[in-house]
């Protein structure tokens, strides 16, 4: 195995790191083998390369920042409030509910980034799925599916921006490519709302209650 992978996925499944701090023990790495041992690191080449990274996370924290001014401004409008009301009847037909809550995050995670759209929604929606008799850990599931498709989905689309960047496409061509991988994501939620024993099954054979 190469050292790097050994270091890196060993690290990982180790858990002596998380995969965010295993980004860092990379660049670390490359900073050392690069610098040190094969020597084609050199000084205007770092330059660039972190001239690069700044270009590229400045632009992808501008979103972020962007979509953190859209979860502030949902909230200050008690939106979640207004979603609470009116999905409160459909607590009768869970399927029917969870179908609703699927489009509804889909469609605020265009526009917000993901960590907000958990803080924001999870507190709200979870006491209308227990008093539906929804399986916390189904919606769990489906509801972080549903978020990370806005990972991919503009004008936000966090990893869409990051994926662009490095490969040095527009937005316009990026949403292209991944618009097939997120109709499959987009049909595999709904098989998920129709058929939840996918989830729940495999869950509690995990859970040894099977």
């Amino acid at each position: 195995m190469h050292p790097f992978l050994f270091i890196v996925v060993g690290g990982l499944k180790a858990a002596i790191f998380t995969a965010t701090e295993a980004s860092v023990v990379a660049v670390a790495y490359a900073l050392v083998v690069g610098g040190l041992v094969y020597r084609e690191l050199t000084p205007k080449r770092f330059f660039y390369a972190f001239r690069s990274a700044v270009v590229m996370s400045a632009a992808v924290m501008f979103l972020v920042a962007a979509a953190g001014v859209t979860g502030w401004l949902i909230t200050v409008a008690q939106i979640p409030f207004l979603l609470v009301d009116f999905l409160e009847p459909l607590i009768e037909t869970p399927r029917l509910l969870m179908l609703v809550v699927v489009v509804l995050v889909l469609i605020i995670g265009m526009v917000m980034d993901f960590v907000p759209t958990v803080l924001i929604l999870t507190p709200v929606l979870m006491p209308l799925v227990k008093i539906a008799g929804i399986d916390p850990v189904y919606f769990g599931v489906l509801f972080v599916m549903a978020t990370a498709v806005g990972l991919l989905t503009p004008p936000v689309g966090v990893v869409l921006n990051v994926a662009c960047g490095i490969g040095k496409l527009s937005i316009e061509q990026g949403a292209r490519g991944v618009l097939p991988f997120i109709l499959a994501k987009i049909t595999l939620l709904l098989l998920l709302v129709a058929f939840p024993e996918l989830i729940l099954t495999p869950f509690r054979w995990i859970a040894g209650s099977g």
